[in-house]
């Protein structure tokens, strides 16, 4: 059938310039396609933006309606490369987005390249064919929680050889010898430092075990997954067997590891770097306690991978109710507890003089340690909150970046907690206990359903303990080293060896041993030894500090990006999406409140929070939870039921919601929003904070 067209085009359903982002770009001109092809003419391009998480395609079939945009959506539209509006009307525009989008879908999400036609009253597809230039997809969506923020070279050398190297281990229990054709060392990696998962690969392993390629979304997000193919389904049941298997004796070969390797391990770990005995070992020494951790990290990788899931999978089952849930063995909810009653105490004992006064100074950390100083009972307090740290002092603020600082190495943020605890305080009259503390770990309510998902919950803490203590440890053990090369002018200033590798480190204390012997002291190298290895290090690592800062500087990195050659700077989101009145994420605790927002895009930049506070951050970890349990709403930017925010937003019934993409540049300081945490819709009521009088 020749269409004869009136208007027609090309679009791509990805931006192949730019190579990230929600843009669909569109060139397209009156009469035929041929025009635009032909390279003759200039055609009108078009960029619209159809956010990924906020369109529902209909289920695959073959009725006409169901490529056709729904009337009551419509997408922002820029006009690029022209002066004015175009030519094509907007809602066809739309139209052809919308449909181009819609076939990506249909084809696992790879990008497409689609000529159309208009003839009036028909919008045709004449080809379309995948963009093979932006393939692999890469995604952000989960690796944003994983392994939030900046990296440094040292701490991806580390986590990604693990990370990958587990997710191969499972997924060959399920493929056994079929694995052999995927390299998982390629499941993630960084884009201008940020990490990213493999969407493309993991896709097509998913779908290789006969599973959604949407499998580990619906996990860990809760995301909705299309159908698999029932072949291959029945295909890869013996390797799904096998896998359930594991995931079903996982708590017992959990505590059987934990009592082989894990604990022992960690008792002999702790014993050395709790006293001076870490500072006096020599490099190849600390070179062999890092292996030794590292190969800890490896066993323990494997159950910080799958207790989640498993926890995620009984839980998607199960359908618990998730109130009567008890999060007191995850290490952020039992740490924040502790410090809720230390504050207590110190509230208790400081005279009324030293509370807030009614010109709302506040009082200072300073302040607090010398009024404790002066009685028996706060010198008491003031040891609890060194056993505090000595107990809880490997959390941080990126549990999983061993370039940050562990409460132990600044125990600030806990300060700030205990300070915010007091000040609201001596303003509020204080609740005596978070709503959830009052739900005993045994209800009589609680059914089967709850204490199976229970047992889980539980393991999962279990494994975030011990997982975290040895990133901890093996932070420690790099910062011994790192002090013994500073002293010897090997490297020339503090966190300088988070921009080496692995690798590099490993190859240097082999070269020493081999050149001194393994009992190397930092008196026995030459000062030309240290003058080459200086001057071999320090471009290097200043070259990579300098990059690192300057990613830091590009704004908030996409969540989706495409092909293997490195992005050439971040693009911002159009001016038409940032204007929208409702935002729908992931409700992961109920209620509904109305607040004001604050945006708090690091741990770093946040004072005391106001009452009726709704916050949006980009992520949460453990060492965000003394932040969120200050706020009467949060946002996050990634997560879902099972993140560590809204796991503690349930334990202090906190409404949240989770997974609002790019709300930390949408939402902005001072709006007024309607949050249900229930739904996870968020509506826009006032720009502006205006205080009722």
């Amino acid at each position: 059938q020749q269409i004869k067209g009136v208007f027609s085009g090309v679009a791509f359903s990805r931006d192949p310039i730019t190579r990230q982002g929600d843009a669909v770009v569109i060139e397209a001109l009156p009469g035929d396609a041929s025009q635009v092809v032909s390279g003759r003419l200039t055609p009108e391009q078009y960029r619209v933006f159809v956010p990924t998480d906020g369109v529902e395609f209909p289920v695959h079939g073959n009725q006409t309606a169901k490529w056709r945009i729904p009337e009551d959506q419509s997408f922002p539209v820029d006009v690029l490369g022209m002066d004015g509006e175009g030519n094509i009307p907007p809602r066809l525009i739309q139209h052809v987005a919308y449909l181009v989008r819609h076939i990506e879908d249909r084809y696992h999400g790879i990008p497409q390249d689609m000529e159309w036609s208009y003839d009036g009253h028909s919008l045709w597809v004449l080809q379309s064919r995948p963009i093979t230039t932006l393939l692999p997809i890469w995604t952000r969506k989960i690796a944003a929680e994983v392994i939030p923020g900046y990296i440094r070279p040292l701490t991806w050398s580390i986590n990604q050889p693990l990370t990958c190297g587990v997710w191969g281990e499972i997924f060959s229990v399920v493929l056994g010898s079929s694995a052999e054709q995927f390299d998982f060392q390629q499941t993630a990696t960084l884009h201008h430092s940020v990490a990213y998962f493999n969407a493309s690969l993991l896709g097509q392993i998913f779908r290789q075990m006969g599973l959604p390629s949407e499998s580990l979304e619906f996990l860990t997000r809760g995301a909705k997954f299309k159908r698999p193919s029932l072949a291959s389904t029945l295909k890869q049941i013996p390797g799904l067997w096998r896998l359930l298997r594991r995931e079903w004796v996982l708590v017992k070969a959990f505590e059987r590891d934990r009592h082989q390797h894990l604990e022992p391990g960690l008792v002999a770990l702790s014993h050395q770097s709790s006293d001076t005995r870490l500072n006096t070992l020599t490099d190849h020494e600390l070179g062999d306690r890092i292996d030794q951790i590292l190969a800890l990290l490896q066993r323990a990788t494997y159950y910080n991978i799958l207790a989640p899931l498993s926890l995620a999978l009984r839980q998607g089952i199960l359908k618990p109710n998730l109130t009567l849930m008890d999060q007191s063995q995850l290490p952020e909810v039992a740490s924040l507890k502790i410090i809720q009653a230390i504050a207590n105490q110190i509230h208790l004992l400081l005279s009324p003089s030293a509370q807030v006064q009614e010109n709302n100074a506040s009082l200072s950390w300073d302040q607090v340690i010398a009024h404790l100083q002066q009685s028996p009972d706060g010198l008491a307090i003031l040891e609890q909150l060194d056993q505090f740290l000595d107990t809880y002092g490997y959390l941080s603020q990126v549990a999983t970046d061993i370039a940050v600082p562990t409460w132990r190495d600044d125990p600030r943020p806990v300060h700030n907690l205990l300070l915010q605890s007091l000040n609201n305080m001596a303003a509020t009259t204080p609740q005596a206990n978070p709503p959830s503390q009052a739900q005993p770990l045994a209800t009589p309510r609680k059914t089967w359903k709850e204490k199976a998902v229970q047992r889980r919950i539980n393991l999962k803490g279990q494994v975030a303990q011990i997982y975290d203590q040895l990133l901890a440890e093996l932070r420690w053990t790099v910062l011994a080293l790192e002090q013994r090369w500073l002293n010897r002018n090997c490297l020339q200033q503090r966190d300088d060896i988070f921009f080496l590798t692995l690798d590099e480190i490993q190859t240097e204390i082999r070269r020493e041993s081999e050149l001194y012997g393994s009992s190397f002291d930092q008196t026995g190298q030459s000062d030309e030894g240290v003058e080459s290895l200086r001057s071999s290090w320090g471009d290097r690592i200043q070259q990579r500090r300098s990059q690192w800062q300057q990613h830091q500087t590009h704004g908030s990195p996409p969540y989706l990006v495409y092909g293997n050659d490195p992005i050439q700077g971040i693009v911002a989101a159009p001016k038409g999406l940032q204007e929208r009145q409702h935002y729908q994420g992931i409700g992961a605790s109920p209620g509904q409140v109305v607040g004001s927002i604050v945006v708090i895009e690091t741990l770093q930049s946040y004072a005391t929070l106001e009452p009726g506070t709704i916050l949006v951050v980009p992520y949460t970890d453990a060492g965000w939870a003394p932040l969120l349990t200050q706020a009467s709403g949060i946002i996050t930017e990634v997560g879902g039921c099972l993140s560590h925010g809204a796991i503690v937003a349930r334990e202090y019934s906190i409404p949240a919601v989770m997974n609002v993409a790019n709300s930390t540049q949408f939402f902005k300081n001072g709006q007024v929003v309607h949050l249900d945490g229930g739904t996870g819709r968020i509506a826009i009521l006032r720009d502006e904070f205006k205080p009722t009088r």
